[in-house]
């Protein structure tokens, strides 16, 4: 829920973040939003004692998966989400579903069988359904696709690749006596030095257009905690206990749950065959959890 809060948020401010060819400002956005959510985490894992549970042994495999699935993954979700709208960019994203269960069952000999394959089945194809709706009557302007469509397809693919390996590096990490919070937290920090590194070395793209304002810093707090401080934390307990395929499954369950929240923002009633998707998602994901 968290994560469909974030691209929801995106989609409503998407003027001030600029239009399909404001790069910089996607970059400005996102190492906004990786400061503000590593000074939270950062602040919680010392309260609760978290950071007593890393070893350089954790450290550096925890930042690896920050710079992958962070640094690059949620830039590129950006990238994509600015193009063609969080709704189409939620289906591109929820692919990493895919990507991950495969990774899993090579990697950790992990498997799909019985009810809850057919649990990962209804909601991949209920994922499917929900996002590939036609839109009756006038689509709302986040429809609209901005610039070269391919591209957009390419940052989608890149962040749901980027989110799975990213997930894969840490899996076995959390396996071991580590604190959620703090690895969230070095994934984190990791994936904003890398955003400040690009300011540096006065790489072009990462360069600020504009000064930030006060609303558009109160957007990115709440965007940051709800997404990342809350959402990205929480997978990182999912994936200490649960398999990676299925925590993956669950997740991609993103678009589905941005359904009612598209139409709460834009007025604008998603198509029956969008809930449609919806139920049989839902049913999926119940299949899933009951079967432990």
């Amino acid at each position: 829920m968290a994560c469909a809060c974030c691209c929801l948020f995106v989609g409503y401010f998407q003027s001030d973040l600029g239009d399909a060819g404001a790069s910089p400002r996607q970059f400005c956005y996102s190492r906004w939003r990786m400061a503000c959510v590593s000074v939270m985490l950062s602040v919680l894992a010392l309260l609760t004692g978290g950071w007593a549970t890393i070893s350089s042994d954790i450290l550096w495999p925890m930042a690896l998966s920050g710079l992958i699935g962070i640094f690059i993954g949620d830039t590129a979700l950006f990238g994509c989400m600015n193009r063609i709208g969080p709704r189409r960019s939620g289906l591109l994203y929820s692919c990493h579903a895919v990507f991950s269960a495969l990774l899993g069952m090579w990697l950790f000999g992990e498997t799909l069988e019985g009810w809850r394959l057919l649990g990962a089945i209804l909601v991949f194809s209920g994922v499917m359904i929900a996002v590939f709706f036609r839109q009756s009557g006038n689509a709302h302007t986040w429809e609209e696709t901005k610039g070269n469509i391919w591209i957009a397809v390419g940052l989608g693919l890149m962040a749901a690749l980027c989110q799975s390996l990213g997930g894969v590096i840490a899996k076995p990490v959390l396996t071991q006596n580590v604190d959620p919070i703090a690895a969230s937290a070095i994934r984190m920090i990791a994936a904003f030095l890398a955003h400040g590194a690009l300011v540096l070395l006065q790489v072009r793209v990462a360069q600020p257009v504009n000064p930030i304002n006060w609303r558009i810093f109160g957007m990115v707090v709440v965007n940051g905690f709800l997404a990342m401080a809350v959402g990205m934390t929480l997978i990182m307990y999912a994936l200490k206990w649960g398999e990676v395929g299925m925590v993956a499954l669950l997740s991609s369950m993103t678009p589905v749950m941005i359904l009612p929240l598209i139409w709460l923002f834009t007025k604008v009633r998603p198509a029956p065959s969008a809930w449609l998707g919806a139920a049989v998602a839902v049913s999926g994901a119940a299949l899933i959890v009951s079967q432990g």
